[in-house]
């Protein structure tokens, strides 16, 4: 009875406070957009929910352009992929002085991980576990995106994924919807301001979150693919960042490419009314992805008009480049869609304008001086080489191979050694290519004059040149048509070079766009013949450290057992040069932690840290055994497990200590672990929550994240790291998609990673 009685609570407080958040309204607000709504015609209406490319406009040519007699015709409600200043004045002035109602248009833009100062991808943002810095990443990029006219960015992208395949992987924040939903609320802060904070300066741009829902498990890890998973592994695996993202206050939300339950996410009810705002309290607007509409025509669900008929009924606001929302004018005539839901679709793209302060000023963001200050700024650059730093992961130090000294002959070799354009990152729109230091030039300005570096780029990227061409597309090329050399050739050269040199850094991996949108692979390691260079720069004897360039999980068994020294670094944006030699010298004590699992060999895919056993589970440090859950060719252990990250120094971790053995429905405990630096050089340290439900009404993963800390350390200091449990905590979506917790044994895991953890126990009363 006591387990009902909790179950009933956890529901109510649910549906409660989502009826909370839809409760409020600005009286004000509502009334200017109720008058001036009485005066739009209903093409005008239909008008605002259209969201084009802005092509190729330049200045001064928007006024003979197709999208500017759109404007001046209301057909338009905002423009993206424009950029510069003058260029959004010069469209702004036609929407506000040369149309019926003067309505501004928005301006949406691509800010992903920065605008022209770029930060780690999103992927390396959340290797630091570092939501201060995080948050200072997005506000950043909001302070210069604003300051050439964006008012809106398509950001933060909060799809969990457990398929390295992906290549959208780069994109988001890895396998752990705890960490992801901490990160999107630390973007939405960052992009908006907080709470009745929100949009109140110039510099506050409207985000939007991505993409909803359940983008990041298509099927085969293939971009745009079928997702089928039930209801239940929905909510508890997937959908908490788009909600943490709500709850912190996004103003809009973009609809995922993929579909759910049969039904595209761009005309699924369920999805967008049913839990988006009935049951999340989300008050913004929803936008399509680019030609979402139009592209559930191929899904087989209709014709243009059908389709964009159900997505208007969905609860789609708005429909980037497809204009298929053009059609529900006809779709009104022949009752296909109402009056009231053209009406609420307008209303809401017209309350965001409002929440921006466009209506007030619709040049609030157009201010050349602004421009000419704000933008790449020397403090915003010294931002991001620190938190570039901070994103670097040391997956191994063997014999402390690192850090290095500044002296001597440095080698540093490969494809990725000398190129500027790959270091932002993919999805980096706004970014000048020709801005970012080289690998190379990095390393020497944080050697200084005392060591001497040397070069050679050792072998093409990979062995097929069209493949080459699909990974370096964008400006990000690597110049193999100019390449007059062979492979041999090449790696002859790199071996000569290295027999002066006392280490050789070996600046490896894939290029920006070999992740990114539309950049799956089944091969997920290091290329063929780079691997084939590393091998041989091994052969030398000298030391190797591995700088490795990725935009997802890899398969580097072969090289942890190889290499010496192996430093993830991403790709650490406009200054990541510079904070690859902070790391590598030891200026910068390396400090990030895995946000996924990466696997020993593709096979094991997916891989993560918070599955569930089955009935017949290995037991633990068991590679094989007949009639249990494991491969014949491979052990169940990842290779390197969520959380994980090494330091220059080592960390200690005391016994798990609980407040109580046990709590009630209302009570809460603290568990605390004392950390100790037991090395010579300060550094800091992750400590990682993980929790176990052992028995519940349905399965429950073999641990779940639920807190983290990252602390500083000076050599040989402890520290007691804290956590507060209570049953908010403890919560799960039941098999009746209720939100509750359940009373019983829990254990409590802390450590370093989601691996090596010590435990402790207690009861839920």
């Amino acid at each position: 009875m006591k387990r009902l009685l909790v179950l009933v609570l956890g529901f109510c407080v649910l549906t409660i406070s989502a009826q909370k958040s839809t409760g409020s309204k600005d009286a004000k607000m509502d009334k200017f957009i109720t008058d001036l709504m009485n005066k739009m015609t209903l093409e005008e209406k239909i008008g605002q929910l259209n969201l084009p490319s802005s092509g190729d406009i330049t200045t001064g040519q928007a006024k003979s352009s197709n999208i500017a007699e759109k404007i001046k015709k209301g057909q338009v409600g905002g423009l993206f992929n424009i950029k510069g200043v003058e260029k959004i004045r010069d469209v702004q002035r036609i929407a506000v002085e040369e149309t019926r109602l003067k309505i501004p248009l928005i301006f949406g833009m691509d800010v992903i991980h920065g605008y022209e100062t770029v930060f780690p991808i999103p992927l390396g943002l959340a290797a630091t576990w570092d939501m201060a810095a995080i948050e200072q990443s997005a506000r950043i990029a909001a302070i210069e995106a604003s300051a050439d006219g964006i008012s809106w960015t398509f950001s933060p992208m909060v799809d969990i994924s457990r398929d390295a395949r992906w290549g959208r992987f780069s994109e988001g924040s890895g396998e752990d919807p705890f960490l992801g939903g901490e990160i999107a609320k630390a973007m939405v802060y960052g992009y908006q301001g907080r709470g009745d904070q929100a949009y109140k300066l110039n510099s506050n741009i409207m985000a939007c979150v991505k993409h909803y829902a359940l983008y990041g498990a298509g099927e085969a890890g293939r971009d745009y693919n079928t997702v089928d998973m039930s209801r239940i592994r929905m909510f508890n695996e997937y959908m908490y960042p788009y909600q943490a993202a709500v709850e912190a206050g996004v103003g809009s939300v973009m609809a995922s490419f993929n579909e759910v339950d049969g039904v595209p996410a761009t005309a699924n009810k369920w999805l967008m009314t049913d839990v988006l705002r009935n049951q999340w309290g989300f008050n913004g607007f929803v936008v399509t992805d680019y030609t979402g509409i139009s592209e559930m025509v191929d899904h087989g669900i209709g014709d243009l008009q059908t389709v964009s008929a159900r997505a208007l009924k969905a609860g789609i606001d708005m429909d980037m480049v497809s204009e298929g929302l053009s059609t529900v004018g006809k779709s009104l005539l022949e009752g296909k869609v109402t009056q009231a839901e053209i009406d609420q679709a307008c209303r809401r793209i017209l309350e965001a304008k409002y929440k921006l302060g466009l209506f007030d000023n619709p040049y609030k963001y157009i201010d050349v001086n602004r421009a000419k200050k704000e933008i790449f700024t020397p403090e915003h650059r010294a931002v991001a080489r620190k938190i570039a730093s901070e994103s670097y992961v040391l997956l191994k130090n063997a014999n402390n191979t690192l850090p290095l000294k500044k002296q001597g002959t440095i080698a540093v070799v490969g494809p990725l050694a000398n190129t500027r354009s790959n270091m932002p990152g993919t999805w980096s729109v706004a970014v000048d290519l020709e801005k970012p230091a080289t690998v190379v030039e990095g390393v020497q300005a944080v050697a200084g004059n005392k060591a001497k570096v040397i070069y050679a780029k050792g072998s093409h990227l990979v062995s097929d040149a069209k493949l080459e061409e699909h990974v370096t597309m964008f400006g990000r090329t690597l110049n193999r048509d100019q390449e007059t050399r062979s492979n041999e050739e090449m790696l002859r050269e790199a071996l000569d070079i290295s027999k002066n040199a006392d280490v050789i850094v070996a600046a490896l991996g894939e290029t920006s766009e070999f992740s990114g949108e539309a950049s799956s692979r089944t091969d997920i390691g290091i290329p063929d013949v780079q691997k084939v260079l590393l091998q041989e720069l091994l052969k030398t004897g000298k030391p190797v450290v591995l700088v490795l360039f990725s935009g997802r999980p890899m398969t580097l068994t072969w090289e942890n057992e190889n290499v010496p020294a192996i430093l993830n670094v991403w790709f650490g944006g406009t200054e990541a040069a510079y904070a690859i030699g902070d790391v590598l010298f030891g200026d910068v004590n390396p400090s990030g932690k895995l946000p996924a699992t990466y696997p020993q060999n593709v096979g094991q895919i997916p891989l993560f840290y918070n599955h569930k056993n089955t009935g017949r589970p290995l037991a633990e440090g068991n590679w094989f055994e007949k009639f249990r859950s494991n491969y014949l060719d491979v052990s169940n252990d990842p290779l390197y497990p969520f959380g994980y990250g090494l330091s220059y120094t080592t960390f200690s971790y005391s016994d798990v200590k609980l407040s109580t053995a046990s709590i009630n429905s209302t009570g809460e405990l603290s568990a605390s672990v004392t950390v100790t630096n037991n090395g010579r050089v300060d550094g800091a340290e992750v400590v990682q929550l993980y929790i176990r439900d052992i028995v519940g009404s349905v399965t429950r993963p073999v641990k779940e994240l639920k807190g983290f800390e990252k602390i500083f350390l000076k050599a040989g200091e402890s520290k007691t790291v804290n956590f507060k449990i209570t049953p908010e905590l403890l919560k799960f979506y039941n098999y009746d998609l209720q939100y509750v917790f359940e009373p019983g044994d829990f254990d409590v895991m802390i450590g370093g990673n989601s691996r090596d953890v010590k435990s402790a126990r207690f009861t839920l009363n």
